[in-house]
């Protein structure tokens, strides 16, 4: 009789502690508007500047990055397009300096400007300095050229060639001959290059009056 009291006991145990053990259903989880996370509360703080080393030209692959040069004023384009020489200001004084050549033609719609000097004046041999762009406008005493202005001195970053590019501004004053690089210091150690396209108008040949004949 014990022995069946005690088993009844043991299973109405069970029974009542069956709901402790037991889990609610869950509910549904309603569906987030972020997924797969939502977003963190700041950005990601990266490491400021980036190497010098390896870069390249910020212009364009295509040929003509600009369709049309614009031209505001017919007078200036006229005294551009006679634009023929370079001088280098870093060298312009030493003595033996020469000019170098500059070509400005019209390609379609486009005026294009090329040209090189290389510095033949002593302790300077093998420096040089070079423009290749196109022209994006044409103003009252200014050109701008979407394109790039080279330098190359020896003893600046060990003679490795330093550059500025993008649009750049060669402005004109008064009655001079000459439009200087606005943006004309050099960006490898800071001076002023005073890079120069010169103007120089062909000479004309006056023609020689006929002699007359002698009897």
């Amino acid at each position: 009789m014990n022995k069946a009291l005690s088993s009844i006991a043991f299973v109405g145990a069970l029974v009542l502690a069956a709901p402790a053990f037991a889990q609610p259903a869950a509910a549904p989880q309603a569906p987030s508007s972020y997924y797969p996370a939502p977003p963190p509360d700041r950005a990601p703080v990266v490491e400021k500047g980036a190497s010098t080393s390896n870069l390249s030209s910020p212009l364009p692959t295509a040929p003509h990055a600009v369709e049309r040069t614009i031209i505001d004023s017919d007078a200036e384009a006229q005294l551009f397009a006679e634009a023929r020489r370079i001088t280098w200001g870093r060298y312009a004084k030493i003595k033996g300096a020469k000019p170098g050549e500059l070509m400005v033609t019209k390609q379609g719609n486009v005026w294009v400007v090329k040209g090189r000097i290389d510095s033949v004046a002593p302790g300077t041999e093998g420096d040089w300095a070079f423009i290749d762009g196109v022209v994006e406008r044409i103003g009252a005493n200014v050109v701008q050229i979407r394109g790039e202005v080279g330098f190359r001195v020896a003893k600046v970053e060990k003679g490795t060639p330093c550059k500025v590019a993008g649009l750049l501004n060669f402005r004109r004053s008064g009655k001079s001959q000459v439009w200087r690089l606005a943006e004309g210091d050099n960006p490898c150690d800071g001076t002023r290059e005073g890079f120069d396209l010169v103007m120089e108008k062909p000479v004309e040949k006056k023609p020689v009056p006929a002699q007359p004949k002698r009897s």
